[in-house]
């Protein structure tokens, strides 16, 4: 295993003008997962209940994620329920029941410890930091966050936060966080609580990467068919984790590569409910729309990857 991710799987339910899902799975960790292992093995670390089906287990083996971390506890598994309107860019919660995720304590076994690169799902800043605690080395360490944790728990986040080498939030939360409107100065400010490199996740609009002194505006791919917004940041950050824990390269030319496959894999997961879209896609699938973002954004330079 090269890449441990820490976070939720759940079960969801969503509704969008495009359909409803009943209890799919869902989960930070879970789109994550589904698209680093596109990249690279991948060792998940969450819990879920003892009602958790057996069919979305045979999923991650499938994938042939490492599920040693995953452990299962009397009780129910961690629901969330959504709806989204025309404008798929704001879920609207309907519900959420944490289940057994209110007594998450991550415990890592000593391969995962082990492993070069940690994701840190939007789960407890607590949580993360006990993630991070077990780690040994110097791992690669990416995090991810929320309006509810910077609000509510923002003294435990910028505890996590000094420790963390990369964050990758949404413009909203960048703005909250560094309590600014403007997003480059919103990137000054959050690197200076530890993250090095800032990603801002815009949507349909791309996404902001922040590194150093250095500045790179990544492309969104106009989708005819788009049926289910959910994890899709999620599925960002797993192709841009992903990448980044294959090729074991941290230059900011090849971050910049991370970002286009990491949007390359949110294009994949909005277009069909859940997993649908990842269960039959292959590799050629997205080296192909790979080179239509480079063309789309005139990439020259990065045409050529892995």
């Amino acid at each position: 295993m090269s890449l441990t991710v820490i976070g939720t799987v759940a079960l969801d339910t969503v509704e969008t003008p495009f359909g409803k899902l009943e209890e799919g799975l869902g989960g930070s960790a879970t789109h994550f997962a589904a698209s680093a292992t596109y990249f690279t093995p991948l060792s998940l670390v969450a819990v879920v209940g003892e009602d958790f089906p057996e069919k979305h287990l045979d999923f991650f083996r499938d994938r042939s994620v490492d599920l040693t971390g995953l452990t299962r506890q009397k009780g129910k598994t961690f629901r969330w329920k959504g709806r989204y309107d025309h404008d798929l860019n704001t879920a609207h919660t309907l519900d959420t029941q944490l289940n057994v995720l209110l007594d998450f304590h991550p415990q890592l076994s000593p391969a995962q410890k082990k492993n070069p690169f940690l994701f840190l799902g939007n789960i407890d800043p607590v949580i993360q930091s006990l993630g991070i605690d077990q780690m040994e080395g110097k791992p690669f360490i990416a995090a991810d966050t929320m309006n509810y944790w910077i609000t509510g728990h923002r003294d435990n986040l910028l505890k996590m936060l000094k420790r963390v080498d990369m964050l990758l939030i949404n413009e909203g939360e960048a703005r909250l966080l560094a309590d600014t409107p403007n997003l480059v100065k919103a990137s000054r400010i959050i690197r200076g609580m530890g993250p090095k490199t800032l990603i801002i996740k815009r949507g349909e609009y791309g996404a902001l990467v922040f590194h150093g002194e250095e500045v790179f505006n990544a492309p969104a791919l106009p989708l005819e068919e788009i049926q289910d917004p959910t994890g899709a940041g999620d599925s960002f950050a797993g192709g841009v984790l992903g990448y980044l824990a294959k090729t074991q390269d941290m230059s900011f030319q090849n971050l910049k590569k991370a970002v286009i496959y990491g949007s390359v894999m949110a294009s994949f997961i909005v277009e069909k409910f859940s997993m649908d879209r990842l269960r039959d896609l292959n590799r050629n699938e997205i080296d192909s729309r790979y080179r239509r973002f480079c063309e789309l954004a005139h990439f020259d330079n990065l045409v050529g990857a892995v």
